[in-house]
């Protein structure tokens, strides 16, 4: 299956890279043909200057872009070219009404649809190792399985198109909550003068170890925060569980006190860092 991938931020070009290498990306679009441009002639694969041009060319389309209104604004335009029986796969990071529409549209076309979020970061990215969670028709998933597995370590089919994205809004609430909990703790640590690369290692291997600590802690205690996953990207995130948690009545204060806290950090200069950034507001010297 020829595949072509919409979309080359820090997350894209790597699922691209690792779809290439498995030789299955024959296609890239990017805003900045520039960056499409250079990365097509290093893949050995064709740049094109449009979404719909791109679509006409492949059989499967990835989407990997930041905002739902883009997504949406991708596959109005996809259907203008796109080919009856092609699969569009969205990996972005939107709402699961943005999912459920985008999917509506496409099926006018027998265009079949998957929303497949993923979790890893760049590291998980790079490495081929995300974790993706995808709503849609099970065997729409099981004819691109090989092309995911080349950008993923584990792959879960949660149920109908739009639950992919509710499953990704649960986790970016705990990765808030993850977030607040090992800044809040290092920022404990580091006030009691406490060595802070003993005290990573010893609770990484303990029941309060987590990902987040073992890769973030030595990081944030050093005050480098070096963007993995950025606090402007996260705060978008957040508004989007924000809005799906009022629609269905449901209570989130840590989701909205991390608004508050990253809405300082962007205020301040900070949106591109890392989210392990929010250890600046926790850390006093």
């Amino acid at each position: 299956m020829r595949a072509g991938m919409i979309g080359l931020g820090a997350m894209g070009e790597w699922m691209a890279r690792n779809l290439a290498q498995d030789g299955y990306l024959s296609a890239v679009y990017n805003r900045n043909p520039a960056k499409a441009n250079a990365l097509a002639s290093e893949l050995q694969v064709l740049a094109y200057d449009s979404p719909e041009a791109l679509a006409a060319k492949v059989d499967v389309v990835f989407i990997c872009v930041s905002e739902d209104r883009d997504v949406l604004e991708i596959v109005h335009a996809l259907c203008k070219t796109i080919n009856p029986e092609s699969i569009v796969v969205d990996m972005s990071t939107v709402s699961s009404a943005t999912a459920e529409l985008a999917a509506e549209i496409l099926e006018e076309l027998q265009v079949d649809f998957l929303d497949a979020p993923v979790s890893g970061g760049v590291e998980g990215a790079k490495n081929g190792s995300l974790s993706m969670m995808v709503g849609g028709n099970s065997k729409v998933l099981q004819r691109v399985y090989p092309l995911l597995e080349s950008m993923t370590s584990r792959i879960i089919h949660i149920g109908p198109t739009g639950s992919g994205q509710g499953t990704k809004a649960v986790n970016q609430v705990m990765a808030a909550g993850i977030n607040q909990a090992v800044t809040e703790a290092l920022a404990f640590a580091a006030a009691m003068d406490l060595p802070m690369d003993k005290v990573i290692d010893v609770i990484a291997g303990g029941a309060a170890g987590n990902w987040f600590l073992q890769h973030r802690g030595p990081t944030m205690s050093k005050g480098v925060f070096k963007p993995g996953f950025r606090v402007a990207l996260h705060h978008k995130d957040l508004k989007i569980c924000q809005k799906m948690a009022a629609q269905y009545e449901i209570e989130v204060p840590l989701v909205e006190q991390t608004l508050l806290d990253y809405a300082q950090l962007m205020a301040r200069g900070w949106g591109n860092e890392d989210i392990s950034a929010l250890y600046r507001l926790k850390y006093k010297e």
